[in-house]
């Protein structure tokens, strides 16, 4: 949080469940000195989390203005419930990646949800648990919130100030758009990602030799908690369905294609399944929500200390803005490859620079 950014919120902050996003949450505000008591079923969770620093343990004295519950999906609205009849005076939000089933949960019940808003920040890391806790794990995330119409201004006030001192940005949805949003965009790659590693399970070690980025971009979020993701697939399960039944059909159809690629029409089915999928990209938001698309160029680095402090020092040299980089090791030898996108205006020039100060690329 920048000094000039002023901290809104200045009541006292519960935070329910220790891991990963509520310790995350807890460092974030207790570096701008914000008040922050935490909860858990399991006391020794509690106290790492309190020994990073995202607060202190829970006293029955506590009085929150606002409560965030972090917990896993299948118990999240029961913990709501106690919430707000705990503490009827405070303002309840959570973290959970489905939205639509914890409201019906708490509407069967008969709970008041006035001062229930709910909450998910499209943030994460691949491990989870206190210990891998980041205070800067929301910066630049799009954080959901969602309200009805029996949700007072003030309270949907209140959580956004809290998403906004956690420097994230907070969007408005319904909980019907937002568990169709996250099927689609989220928790299906999920899947796919999954099934994909499934496939290197039984490879050779030849073929895992020559993975790239490709593969690794494909299945960089496979090594996510099966146990998570059994209860968040299950509560959004109606959303899921109809994309998996549309890329079903996409599949068949070009696993029928490919069995005779000569036949009329093959090839040209192909293709046009390809192009659908640039044009998909293209609608990708990029850097700062732009949607436009970025020159990639590819240098050539020595696998040694300084190497990639040197090419980013003298990119500022030369007073070019990197929009995106990631970095590849080469199979079997002592270099690595640096892909950077900047706008395309620039590539030409750019790539003239640095080949005139001895940077190769490729």
């Amino acid at each position: 949080m920048s000094e000039t950014t002023p901290v809104r919120l200045s009541a006292q902050v519960r935070i329910v469940g220790t891991g990963l996003l509520g310790a995350s949450i807890g460092l974030a505000l207790r570096s701008q000195g914000i008040d922050v008591v935490l909860a858990d079923s399991s006391p020794s969770s509690v106290n790492l989390a309190s020994d990073l620093g995202a607060g202190r343990p829970a006293q029955s004295t506590d009085q929150p203005k606002i409560i965030v519950v972090c917990v896993p999906p299948d118990v999240t609205a029961d913990v709501i419930a106690a919430e707000l009849s705990a503490f009827p005076e405070a303002v309840v939000t959570d973290v959970a990646s489905v939205k639509l089933s914890i409201l019906h949960q708490l509407q069967d019940r008969g709970v008041d949800i006035t001062h229930y808003v709910g909450g998910h920040p499209l943030a994460g890391r691949e491990r989870g648990g206190a210990i891998s806790a980041r205070g800067d794990l929301f910066i630049g995330r799009p954080w959901v919130v969602c309200r009805d119409e029996e949700t007072p201004a003030w309270a949907l006030a209140l959580v956004e100030d809290l998403v906004l001192d956690l420097s994230a940005v907070p969007i408005e949805m319904t909980p019907e758009a937002h568990d169709e949003a996250v099927g689609l965009v989220s928790h299906v790659p999920q899947i796919i990602s999954s099934l994909m590693a499934k496939q290197l399970e039984g490879a050779s070690d030849e073929a895992v030799r020559l993975a790239g980025q490709g593969v690794r971009d494909v299945t960089r979020i496979a090594a996510s908690s099966p146990e998570l993701w059994i209860q968040i697939l299950g509560a959004n399960k109606d959303s899921i369905v109809g994309v998996l039944e549309n890329l079903q059909k996409d599949l068949a159809d070009v696993t029928n294609a490919l069995r005779d690629v000569d036949a009329p029409g093959a090839r040209r089915l192909i293709a046009e399944e390809m192009a659908a999928g640039n044009a998909g990209v293209a609608r990708l938001p990029g850097k700062h929500g732009q949607n436009r698309r970025f020159a990639q160029i590819v240098v050539l680095i020595d696998d040694r200390p300084g190497q990639l402090a040197q090419l980013l020092t003298e990119l500022g040299e030369l007073n070019i803005n990197l929009e995106d980089m990631r970095l590849e090791h080469a199979e079997g030898a002592q270099m690595g490859m640096v892909e950077f996108s900047v706008i395309p205006e620039v590539r030409d020039t750019l790539v003239a620079e640095l080949e005139k100060r001895n940077w190769r690329v490729a």
